[in-house]
């Protein structure tokens, strides 16, 4: 049967197909909208199984706080080539996927790609909007935190993003908290503190620590002594509250938010980078 322009036209506007995918569509469906639709979806899936393989390194990083103040959200979504992840549609449909997993109170991935959108799944709609662009699309992370305020972070290039959580607080937070995202995003800590750092972690540069003293000829009596020195070092250097503070080298970021308010702290912080 013939398909006229203005079918053509209704169904790139519903789906946001190409055109000639459209018309092909429309043909094999004897002009059958929602069959048409269907088969634009089973296209998307075949486009999204041949790209499974292929790696995301462009993409969006967006964030969300809450009314309140208290909780923050931050996801990427990622895709294959820049000129991808600067479409506007692009972020904001990175944007929606956001604000529906907050609306819904999800808390992972998994969680995310299960929920309803448009009359299909989360999962579903990555399906459509891959076989539409040609290009693999994932949510790469999800993370969110709770803490008495939280400030989030957007580096310019929009690809890199920050959510710190701040306990104790007092004085000009959203400044004090800014300050400390930034510290994240440039200086990427592996841990708040300390014990917040994995047992693997630490075995691994106390192992590296004896290595090199030995490489330097040191005793064998001081190397255990001299491996703590340089796990103490890769503490002051790695942990957020013990590096110093990027702005004012003369001040450590606990002492740097202390001096804003009086016992003021972090309490967590989330980094995605993408890339």
């Amino acid at each position: 049967m013939a398909i006229t322009a203005q079918e053509v036209n209704k169904l790139r506007q519903m789906t946001g197909a190409g055109m000639m995918d459209c018309k092909k569509a429309l043909t094999e469906a004897e002009g059958d909208f929602d069959k048409a639709v269907d088969i634009l979806r089973k296209k998307g899936q075949k486009v999204s199984a041949s790209r499974a393989d292929r790696e995301t390194k462009e993409g969006v990083v967006v964030t969300t706080v809450s009314e309140n103040g208290a909780k923050g959200t931050i996801l990427s979504l990622t895709c294959e080539t820049d000129f991808v992840a600067k479409n506007e549609e692009f972020g904001a449909f990175a944007t929606t996927l956001l604000n529906l997993a907050v609306e819904k109170g999800a808390t992972s991935v998994e969680e995310i790609m299960a929920l309803p959108f448009e009359n299909i799944t989360v999962a579903e709609k990555i399906v459509e909007m891959t076989g539409k662009i040609g290009e693999k699309i994932e949510i790469s992370h999800y993370e969110v935190i709770s803490a008495e305020a939280v400030v989030p972070y957007i580096h310019s290039n929009g690809k890199l993003g920050v959510l710190v959580g701040l306990t104790n607080i007092g004085g000009d937070v959203e400044e004090a908290g800014k300050d400390v995202a930034m510290q994240i995003a440039a200086m990427n800590p592996v841990a708040l503190d300390k014990d917040g750092v994995d047992a693997t972690t630490v075995q691994r540069e106390i192992e590296v620590g004896k290595e090199q003293a030995r490489a330097e000829g040191k005793p064998e009596a001081m190397l255990e002594k001299i491996a703590m020195g340089k796990l103490n070092k890769f503490y002051k250097e790695n942990t957020l509250l013990s590096q110093q503070f990027v702005k004012d080298s003369s001040k450590t970021i606990a002492q740097y938010l202390d001096g804003v308010s009086k016992g003021m702290t972090v309490s967590a912080f989330k980094r995605i980078s993408i890339g």
